[in-house]
């Protein structure tokens, strides 16, 4: 056993918490429940602050208590070779303290703005639809007429004379690697310059040169690479409720993909990739050049037809092309406050159904049962007239729903055997272990691994 399931690498932090507890309240009661990871923690601190995504609270600093407390867990995880663990404490005013520690394992995946349990992966190493989908083959895809590699090659050089290019056998060692063929554009590029900074000599302005000429500061040749799913991880939670239509007869020039084995990312702007895309959408071009947003993680913006007509704006014959004629959204948001109704939500394309707060009577989801795509499911609480229609919803992949909704299907032994993963939606009066109870009993329907709970009882002193 680490120092991680001592009582006194807890104590420091049970010590502020009850404090902290005992000031807002008056007395203590209930639980106190948290998270600590390496990199960012949640628990209700005295500055006032819950989370924070770099391991310190809003307005504490290095030597405050809850600093030297929240580092000395810290410290255990990284003895145990922990990124993190959950927590639910109950104090006394009198001194004795309970602890559970919350291990939630292979199958559930760890929230990072809370202690509660997140996405519940029910089939090992499955992943949402859109991180399953390959391009769609575009037989009579050609380049741009506008793409020059020779006239791009003639103007880098003039731009960058003393640059230090790539031989044949370096871009060929480039292709083996990637397992695909360089377009002739970025051969062209590469020629010029590889971008390494030991060739540059400390020639900063080059650099900013080339970072002006191609928008973006562009990678080594050496560090050239293929913007792929595994590049574009996103938690379940959320990537269940991502989607992006994508209809093979419209004016598309970029599938709708999270990642791509011909998706060629050789430049970088303030996180944003700039690839060339090798497998474009009907409307689109072999070596166009795409944005993969950082804030994004499926689909990507078209900005140039080419390489050349990046570098020689205008040099293109045509604006850029999204999507002609009229667009079914593969995702639809059913709220009180605004338009939307199921039944208006009810197309064959809709891939994703979100149910927010909703003041009118609850919801039926009869007009959604037949869809032929629909694969993810939220539902605030309250808003389901029955929540055992959802046994109806033959291709459901993801379900989030509350505790009470949960356990109705439950109960009536009507949970989708066709989910991927599933959620349980919480407020913040929820008893956690409460949770865990649930989750542990939606992982048993599939035979998976349960959340594993370790016990610390020890002794605080009376409140001063």
């Amino acid at each position: 056993m680490s120092t991680l399931h001592e009582f006194a690498t807890w104590e420091p932090i049970l010590q502020v918490l009850r404090s902290v507890r005992t000031a807002t309240l008056g007395a203590l009661d209930g639980h106190v429940a948290g998270r600590i990871g390496t990199h960012s923690y949640s628990v209700p601190m005295s500055s006032g602050s819950m989370f924070t995504m770099h391991g310190q609270a809003s307005g504490a600093v290095d030597g405050q208590p809850e600093s030297e407390a929240v580092q000395r867990v810290r410290s255990a995880l990284a003895e145990a070779e922990v990124d993190g663990v959950s927590f639910v404490a109950r104090m006394s005013p009198d001194g004795p303290a309970s602890l559970v520690l919350l291990d939630f394992g292979p199958a559930v995946e760890a929230e990072v703005t809370g202690p509660l349990p997140g996405a519940l992966v029910l089939v090992e190493g499955a992943v949402p639809e859109p991180w399953r989908r390959l391009p769609a083959p575009m037989p009579s895809a050609k380049p741009s007429p506008a793409a020059d590699p020779a006239a791009l090659e003639s103007f880098l050089r003039e731009c960058l004379p003393d640059a230090a290019g790539a031989t044949e056998g370096e871009l060929a060692e480039a292709e083996a690697r990637l397992g695909v063929s360089l377009p002739d554009e970025l051969k062209a590029l590469y020629r010029v310059t590889q971008a390494r900074w030991e060739d540059w000599d400390d020639d900063y302005e080059s650099v900013m040169r080339l970072a002006g000429i191609l928008g973006c500061h562009l990678v080594t040749l050496d560090e050239l690479y293929i913007a792929d799913i595994a590049s574009r991880r996103s938690p379940w939670r959320s990537a269940a409720m991502e989607a992006e239509a994508f209809d093979t007869g419209s004016g598309t020039a970029v599938q709708g993909l999270v990642g791509s084995p011909g998706w060629i990312v050789f430049g970088d702007v303030d996180g944003d990739r700039m690839v060339v895309d090798l497998t474009p959408g009907p409307g689109g071009y072999i070596g166009q050049v795409i944005v993969l947003r950082r804030e994004e993680s499926i689909g990507a913006t078209p900005i140039a037809d080419s390489l050349t007509e990046l570098v020689f704006p205008g040099r293109g014959r045509r604006g850029r092309r999204r999507r002609v004629g009229e667009e079914v959204p593969a995702v639809a948001h059913v709220h009180s406050c605004g338009p939307g109704s199921i039944e208006a939500a009810a197309h064959p394309a809709l891939e994703v159904l979100s149910i927010g707060l909703w003041e009118g009577e609850p919801l039926s989801l009869a007009p959604v049962a037949d869809l032929p795509r629909l694969r993810s499911l939220r539902a605030h609480p309250g808003t389901l007239a029955d929540p055992v229609e959802i046994s109806r919803l033959d291709g459901l992949e993801f379900l989030e729903l509350c505790p009470q909704d949960w356990r109705a299907l439950l109960d009536a032994d009507a949970v989708p055997r066709s989910l991927l993963a599933a959620a349980i939606e919480v407020r913040n009066d929820v008893d956690p272990l409460s949770v865990v109870d649930l989750t542990d009993e939606i992982l048993a329907r599939w035979d998976r691994p349960r959340i594993t709970r370790t016990t610390l009882e020890g002794n605080l002193g009376p409140v001063p």
